[in-house]
């Protein structure tokens, strides 16, 4: 089961949050806002940060606030800034295995990988926080039969 950390999804949470936040928001503040423990709120934060997502501002004023809009942030973005680059395995993200020169699939998860890393690319935190997918990654509606 392909499954993101606890972290990916307090940072998709508090970039929601601050985006409704008129100006600058304090960690203590977006954690009491999502039920998050302080000092998680703040690491996230802080790696948010280094990846250019948020800025921080120090001082008795200071706090954080979005660098982008939501809808020009992807939800891969946050992955990556979070968790590291999307693979599937460890072999796409060029570490390699023991078994590696003899493994008849060296090279054939790079595709898979890529339709996640693109469909994660077209997801904003826009369409995150209005609960949405873009019109071409909506799922087919069920055909109701009549029997």
């Amino acid at each position: 089961m392909l499954k993101l950390s606890r972290l990916t999804d307090y940072a998709v949470a508090a970039l929601v949050r601050l985006s409704a936040a008129e100006g600058v928001e304090t960690s203590p503040g977006i954690a009491a806002s999502i039920g998050v423990p302080e000092p998680t709120v703040a690491k996230v934060l802080k790696a948010l940060a280094g990846q250019g997502l948020v800025c921080s501002m120090r001082g008795a004023r200071g706090g954080y606030k979005l660098r982008r809009a939501l809808q020009e942030i992807s939800v891969a973005e946050v992955i990556c800034a979070i968790d590291g680059p999307i693979a599937l395995t460890s072999c796409v993200e060029g570490g390699g295995c023991e078994s590696q020169s003899l493994c008849p699939i060296v090279g054939r998860w790079d595709p898979v990988n890529e339709a996640i890393r693109t469909a994660l690319s077209n997801i904003s935190l826009a369409d995150m926080a209005a609960a949405a997918l873009p019109p071409g990654l909506r799922l087919p509606q069920p055909i109701n039969e009549v029997v």
